[in-house]
């Protein structure tokens, strides 16, 4: 199992020590700090490029987290957890892979485990996307394995940070290209933006409830509240 190595900040003892409670039983967990104040972390001249992952409060004295995530961005993965959830919003524009209200629990933390390990292999496992075989096809090159990909195969993106999947019936693709790059490219313009995280492919749309999308394949995907009235004209 791979060891990820992390650190967490947060300006309140109990909540700091509650964090590092439920990091250190985690086995791809290293704990390489734990830090009372984005200034105290900042002034130790660490290398983030050799972390993994942060887990950040946000109102602290000083400095606050959503400050020092522009200082952390070497740093692939950063949780938020925080007693402010009208800051969610705010901590996703700044590469956040989870927001977590406090009181942090122990089944809230193993969410986003779960979560951060997808993403890390993922992110590890990422394949770059060829678009050169004109506008019916894509190949998805792994290593040294190369898979075509018909585009009327796939049946919805899914955004993950700076990655996006690419979900087929058959397999699910990780490619190193943001969710919006790939909607710009002439290859995906029958796929329509439901949601901050998805994108459906609008032959397979088989019924349109008011929250969410279902698929031919019996696959919900959840409708984004700006996003309504785009998906009002799937059918």
């Amino acid at each position: 199992m791979p060891r990820y190595r992390c650190i967490i900040v947060d300006d309140d003892e109990i909540d700091r020590l509650t964090v590092w409670s439920y990091a250190q039983k985690q086995e791809s967990l290293e704990i390489v700090g734990m830090y009372s104040s984005a200034q105290e972390i900042l002034s130790q001249g660490i290398d983030f490029s050799t972390l993994d992952i942060a887990f950040l409060d946000i109102d602290m004295p000083g400095m606050s987290g959503l400050h020092l995530r522009q200082f952390l961005q070497e740093i692939p993965v950063c949780v938020f957890i925080s007693a402010h959830p009208e800051y969610a919003a705010e901590t996703f524009a700044l590469e956040t892979l989870d927001f977590i209200v406090k009181p942090l629990k122990a089944e809230r933390f193993q969410q986003t485990m779960v979560r951060i390990e997808q993403y890390l292999t993922l992110r590890e496992k990422a394949s770059y996307l060829d678009k050169t075989l004109g506008t019916d096809q894509i190949v998805i090159k792994e290593g040294h394995t190369e898979s075509k990909i018909q585009l009327n195969e796939i049946l919805y993106l899914e955004a993950l940070k700076d990655y996006t999947l690419i979900i087929t019936p058959h397999k699910r693709h990780c490619v190193l290209a943001s969710i919006g790059n790939l909607l710009k490219e002439s290859h995906f313009q029958s796929f329509v933006r439901i949601h901050r995280s998805y994108a459906v492919q609008r032959s397979v749309v088989k019924h349109k409830k008011p929250q969410e999308i279902e698929l031919e394949n019996g696959v919900t995907i959840p409708i984004g509240r700006s996003y309504k009235e785009i998906a009002m004209q799937l059918l």
